[in-house]
């Protein structure tokens, strides 16, 4: 018997990424599953594998009767939907990564807290989830504009960060203690995607250096540079769940294939960085 290929199942809304990832994953030779609704698809579902059912596929299977690979590249309220009943585990930096570095790398003080107690914040600051986007990332004018707790647990534990402005910012995809890929996403604050430069991919180094074995095996950290040309790193995000931007597509797809594949495939060292809501 012939295993079957790789499968990689997609949310029912496709961004621009989603689509270059789909694209490259068929060329690659991935079975492609997009779903129309938040829910397992019958396909993934029963067995045996079928033709027919909620999704649309893309791609053949070539042979029956062996144990599916599946992968998944979506946000986080569809991977929770889905991941645990497909066996994905979905790897993610712990929530207060950001916040352990050290200043030399962050350029500013940066706390996980309840929001219960960003509350209290009688300043501007920067506020957002750290692995997903229950809250928006914002600059807040104090704590009451935060959303409150007639609509937030407030146990949410948020990051709260002072206030920095990024001349430069790139995303840069993490794999197996290297930079794989990266590239561009912002100048300005605004979107202008193009390559990533030298010393984007030089900080990026000496991230992993200082703390790469604080994160799983496959991740996407951005970082950025402020206008006196010092560099920081911004946030880390779960590579399932990340734009690819201009980075090299086959790279990107690499990554989000060990972010988010087959529980039993996992390292010890990535058992630890598994997302809590799909564990």
């Amino acid at each position: 018997m012939t295993d079957l290929p790789r499968t990689l199942v997609l949310p029912p809304r496709l961004t621009a990424s989603a689509r270059a990832l789909r694209d490259t994953a068929l060329r690659r030779g991935l079975r492609i599953l997009e779903c129309p609704r938040f829910a397992v698809p019958e396909e993934l579902a029963g067995q045996p594998e079928t033709e027919q059912g909620t999704g649309r596929e893309t791609g053949q299977g070539t042979g029956q009767g062996t144990e599916r690979a599946v992968h998944l590249h979506a946000g986080p309220s569809f991977a929770d939907a889905v991941a645990p009943a497909l066996g994905i585990a979905l790897l993610e930096a712990p929530a207060d990564w950001l916040a352990r570095l050290p200043r030399a790398l962050t350029l500013r003080e940066i706390r996980a807290v309840p929001i219960r107690e960003a509350y209290r914040l009688r300043r501007p600051a920067f506020v957002k989830s750290p692995n997903d986007k229950s809250i928006s990332a914002l600059v807040y004018a104090d704590g009451s504009r935060l959303p409150g707790p007639d609509a937030v647990n407030p146990a949410t534990v948020v990051l709260v960060s002072d206030v920095l402005a990024f001349a430069a910012e790139y995303r840069l995809h993490l794999l197996d203690g290297a930079v794989h890929t990266a590239g561009r996403y912002a100048e300005g604050g605004r979107l202008r995607l193009g390559p990533a430069d030298a010393d984007a991919l030089a900080f990026g180094r000496d991230v992993l250096a200082a703390a790469g074995g604080s994160l799983p095996s496959a991740v996407v950290v951005d970082v950025g540079r402020d206008d006196e040309g010092r560099w920081a790193v911004v946030e880390a995000n779960a590579a399932w769940a990340s734009g690819c931007y201009d980075a090299d597509r086959d790279r990107a797809l690499d990554t989000v294939l060990r972010a988010a594949g087959p529980a039993a495939a996992l390292s010890p060292h990535d058992r630890a960085f598994v997302r809590a809501e799909t564990r």
